[in-house]
Formats: C-alpha cells, structure tokens, sequence
C-alpha cells in the first residue's frame, strides 16, 4: 500500500504564506541598505568624502547588513536541522571524512564573497548545527579572503599568475589551517552557550514534524542565536567603522615597502586592526603596489585584513573563548606569512 502525505492544512499554508512574505521583504529591505546609507549621511552636517562621512555611511550599511544576514542564515539552519540531525551531520564530516569535510568547506567559501564579518553568520549557524570544529574554520577563513571578487580583481590587477597562486596557496590555508585546529580538538573551548546549544540538539528525537514544526525550529534557533550575539556585532562594525575612515594608506605603504625580513610580519600586524571585504581593500593593495611595496608583503596584508580582523575577533569573542580566539589566529597567521614570503620569493 503507498502511503501519501497528508494536504496541508489552513494552518501550515498561513505559516508557510507569512515565511514565504517575511523573506520577500528580507530580499527587499537587504537591497536598499546601500542607498540608505547613503541618503542618511547625505542628510547630515558632513562633508562629502570626509572621514567621518566614510566611517558612518560603513555602520549605516554595515549594520543592518551583518544582522540581517545573521537572521536569515541562523533561521534557515534551524530548518535545516530538524530534517537532519546532528548526530548524521557529524558523521558525515568528522573523522576520516573530515579533510574532505575542510576541502568542501573551503570550497564553499570561494562562492560566497562576503567580508570577515559577513562570513561570521554562517560560521555560527555551522558551528551551533553541529559540524566540526576545523570544518567551520576552513569555511571562515576562506569566505572572505578567497572568492570571486578578490579573485577576479586581482586578475584584473596584476594578472592571472598570481591570481592562480593566491587561489592555491589560499584555500591551501583555509583547508590546513581548519583541519590543524580539527585535530586539536578545541571543541571544549567554545562558549558555554555554543556547547549547551550543541549538547540540547543532539538529543533531538527522531519524532515526525509538521511544516510548523520546522519553521518554528529556525524560528526558536534565530532567537536563541542572534539574541547573544547582536551587541558584540555591533561593537565589531563600529570599529570597523572607525578604522575604514581614518587609517591613512600612506603609513602602510611606507612600511610595506621597505626590502627587509621583517617587512610581511609587520604587514599582517597592521592588516589585523583593519576590516575591509576583498572588494574593499583592493583599491588599497593597487596604491600600494604603485608605490613599490612588495607584492607577498601587501597580499599578506590583504589576507590579514579580511581574514584576521579585529572586528571579525570580536565578534567571534562571543562564541570562542579568548584561547581558542588565539589559537585561531596564530594558525592562520602563519599560513599568511608563509604566503607573504613565498610571493616576495617567487615574483620578485
């Protein structure tokens, strides 16, 4: 005997009707946040191009940018998971399947070009579903410092030689960098909430849901998700804010071209206080470039910007606790610096 699914009732067509009209609104509110930002700051006693005009035109769009792309993301996840549970998830992608489980996730980053900040809304949605530790990292390295944008800029700039490398050696990093942190098994050193989060789901039971059920997962995962972590993502755009108006290029160039040893570390020192999406920082690496810095010392610098970022930690404060935080950025660091000078070696 074949046994059909049942209609939908008035009920589950009402919830399915009003998600379906929320996320058309979602699509629609996300299109105008650059304009708006413009037309807010247009509107107030600031000079245009200045730096302060810079700096509160990025929290305008930042803002409501980063949240509303944390809303979306955590909401669907919460779906997502009451057709899968945790446990299939991480059998999936832990253990021998967990380098592929890097490469995948890396790969994934490529098609998503959001900036550090962006890409941290996913990364919370990964970790609170379950999936591993190292798997997530690969992801929100590769996020924003990997992606068509950065890519087809740097083709555009200084040609496909070296945008070849920077993909290879970039995702290199992405997938080694989160496979080393997967080994350590640092899983203990996420935030109570993320752990008491990932504990409740893998109790999950396996009991049929209804169409109501599962919206109302992504709904109660959006709330449990967004509620702990809206005001650390507002303090990290505001400095980012701050930094995208007033740090002056000519300081960095000075540095970055210099022909020493020391010159990439201190490249990627000043790169981590920045926060720019690929996009965003080529501009800066072109002037750079024109003023003679070395090519491995500035993409360090690049790599560091939009993947180390102190707005990008700062937010990340409030699922990783500060040892896990530092074991994340020493992994990475290296990666970057390895990069820096094998470019400086390789096209000099």
């Amino acid at each position: 005997m074949i046994h059909r699914k049942p209609p939908l009732d008035r009920r589950s067509i009402a919830w399915l009707g009003g998600t379906a009209l929320a996320i058309a609104a979602w699509f629609g509110i996300y299109g105008q946040l650059k304009p708006f930002s413009e037309w807010a700051v247009s509107h107030m006693p600031l000079a245009p191009g200045s730096h302060a005009a810079e700096a509160i035109t990025f929290f305008i769009y930042d803002t409501p940018k980063v949240l509303m792309l944390l809303t979306l993301v955590v909401f669907g996840m919460g779906v997502v998971r009451s057709f899968f549970s945790p446990e299939r998830t991480r059998a999936v992608l832990a253990g021998r399947r967990e380098g592929l489980g890097n490469i995948a996730a890396a790969s994934l980053g490529i098609v998503t070009p959001f900036c550090s900040c962006s890409a941290v809304p996913i990364f919370v949605g990964f970790v609170s579903a379950g999936v591993p530790l190292g798997v997530t990292f690969s992801f929100l390295i590769a996020a924003p410092m990997v992606n068509e944008v950065a890519l087809g800029l740097l083709f555009a700039l200084v040609g496909w030689k070296v945008a070849l490398t920077y993909l290879v050696f970039g995702l290199t990093i992405a997938i080694v960098a989160g496979w080393a942190i997967g080994r350590l098994h640092l899983e203990g050193w996420l935030q109570p909430w993320v752990r008491e989060v990932r504990a409740a789901e893998s109790d999950l039971s396996d009991a049929p849901m209804t169409v109501v059920d599962r919206l109302k997962a992504g709904l109660a995962a959006m709330g449990e998700v967004v509620g702990k972590v809206w005001l650390w993502i507002i303090a990290g755009i505001a400095a980012g804010a701050f930094i995208h108006g007033y740090v002056p290029a000519e300081l960095l160039a000075q540095v970055m071209g210099r022909d020493a040893w020391w010159s990439v570390p201190a490249a990627v020192l000043l790169g981590v206080p920045m926060y720019s999406n690929a996009a965003g920082i080529i501009p800066v690496i072109e002037a750079l470039l024109g003023k003679g810095a070395a090519l491995g010392t500035v993409l360090a610098f690049m790599m560091s910007v939009i993947a180390l970022s102190l707005p990008e930690m700062i937010i990340l404060r409030k699922v990783l606790s500060v040892k896990l935080i530092a074991v994340f950025i020493g992994v990475v660091a290296l990666g970057i610096l390895s990069v820096g000078y094998l470019f400086n070696f390789l096209f000099t």
